[in-house]
């Protein structure tokens, strides 16, 4: 790859929002590194399926991009939107409440969710050969492999990624984006080793892909224990590169002010050549003075959620070994449980309210309020409305929907579904995989119903915590 460590960096507000990305684009050169001739996937990432600003793809980001393409002659028919599977975030609610589903439907484009029954998944050996022998932690993680999506094979993908931290890897960006898509089950498995993993997953992708490029929307962007419980700032700013290192370095510096290379990923990935992560090596171009700002973020550590940082004990911390083997087992689904409780029915409801209230007042949330209503020109928005954000689903009414959430979580835990859904396999197999003769010494019965029962448990401990906190806290 030619241009190695050019990240382009401009300062955007709604009236200029579209054709600010046209030209972030073209300052990046995305052409160089995108044939028009094959089919494009336009990565979306959705940190939560509640809209939390600075959290997931924003719909002038992604339309943003559309508009872009479609401009300089890329065929309509060849690009779709990409989405991966979570247990703890609902992908179809996500793009209704982050509105993106507005902006692929208003475009006609195929909206493709990577983990549903018509898409095929290919092994990794298969995929991409022996360069799986040089992978850091990987083959560790996954002795018989692991599968990736079929049609990523040949395709260009980029990548939507905000400006935000990360309470694992400190930082998240275009690196992190592939993370979903490439690792759809069982990904937390690599929670452990996550910054070699995502080295790892980049090496993939420079195989599999015709050409990755990643735009990132700093509009909002996001302090704290993201990608979630953070604290949402208004900062107006875009990014684009075809390196994925470069733009991550970039965004950490300028959120955190600290040299990127002391960030494992980016570290790794720049010490492997996968990218330029030495800040004095990466050509700025567009509005350089604003890529030399430090916004002094706090970054993830130092006011982390109660989940955080349990989190942090069970993959690092003195719980590892009694707790995270079961991350590994049928018993996984205690997890999911914990999170959706915490997040969805504690966090978002009764604390992330307050601390989104700027952000939705802003001009980007007056925007989102009336996405729908508005008519923009070819430059962006002449006008956003005078009203902040009302959300569809906040408070109470996010509470409630939480409960079905917490069913989904369950339903579709991959260590039930994971291979019935991908792979033809017995039930004998499908216990032995999962370890439930193994660890129950016989027959493993009605595994949905265990697993109920374990995870049952797990929220009612959960519950009690969380009102321990509440109680705690008033006190």
């Amino acid at each position: 790859m030619s241009l190695k460590g050019k990240v382009a960096v401009l300062r955007t507000s709604p009236r200029t929002i579209f054709a600010d990305y046209y030209r972030l684009m073209n300052l990046a050169e995305y052409q160089n590194y995108l044939p028009k001739d094959v089919e494009t996937a336009l990565k979306i990432n959705i940190s939560w399926h509640f809209f939390y600003p600075g959290s997931s793809t924003t719909p002038w980001q992604l339309e943003g991009v559309i508009r872009t393409l479609l401009k300089d002659g890329y065929p309509r028919e060849s690009i779709h939107a990409s989405h991966n599977r979570t247990v703890v975030i609902d992908s179809r609610l996500g793009e209704r409440e982050n509105k993106q589903v507005n902006v692929v439907e208003a475009y006609g484009l195929r909206n493709i969710h990577l983990y549903e029954e018509d898409i095929e998944w290919i092994h990794i050996r298969d995929a991409v050969g022996d360069l799986a022998d040089n992978f850091l932690v990987l083959n560790d993680v996954y002795p018989d492999g692991f599968y990736i999506p079929k049609r990523f094979i040949g395709e260009n993908i980029i990548h939507l990624p905000t400006v935000k931290t990360h309470v694992f890897t400190t930082t998240t960006g275009a690196m992190k984006n592939a993370f979903g898509g490439l690792l759809n089950e069982r990904r937390h498995w690599t929670h452990p080793v996550i910054h070699e993993t995502l080295v790892d997953l980049l090496m993939i992708q420079q195989k599999i892909h015709s050409g990755v490029f990643a735009v990132m929307d700093g509009t909002f962007a996001g302090d704290g224990p993201g990608p979630r419980a953070m604290i949402p700032y208004v900062k107006n700013v875009l990014l684009a590169s075809a390196d994925q290192v470069a733009i991550d370095a970039v965004a950490a510096k300028m959120m955190l002010g600290i040299n990127p290379l002391s960030i494992e990923y980016i570290r790794l990935a720049h010490e492997m050549g996968l990218g330029c992560g030495d800040p004095d090596k990466i050509e700025i171009v567009g509005d350089v003075e604003e890529a030399k700002k430090n916004w002094h973020f706090t970054g993830p550590f130092k006011k982390m959620t109660f989940a955080s940082r349990m989190q942090h004990l069970i993959y690092w911390g003195p719980l590892k070994g009694p707790i995270e083997w079961s991350l590994k087992t049928v018993l996984a689904p205690w997890a999911y449980a914990a999170s959706v409780i915490y997040h969805d029915m504690f966090w978002y409801p009764f604390v992330g309210k307050k601390k989104m209230k700027l952000a939705l007042e802003s001009e980007w949330g007056r925007l989102f309020r009336n996405w729908e209503t508005l008519t923009p020109d070819d430059q962006g928005f002449t006008d956003v409305g005078e009203d902040a954000a009302e959300l569809h689903l906040e408070g109470m009414s996010a509470f409630w929907k939480s409960f079905s959430l917490l069913w989904m979580s369950l339903k579709e835990s991959p260590e039930i579904s994971a291979h019935r859904r991908h792979h033809d396999i017995s039930q004998e197999e499908f216990e032995e995989r999962y370890y439930m003769k193994k660890h129950h010494g016989g027959p493993a019965g009605n595994q949905y119903t265990a697993t109920v029962f374990v995870s049952f448990l797990a929220m009612l401990a959960a519950v009690l915590l969380v009102i321990f906190g509440i109680r705690k806290k008033k006190d």
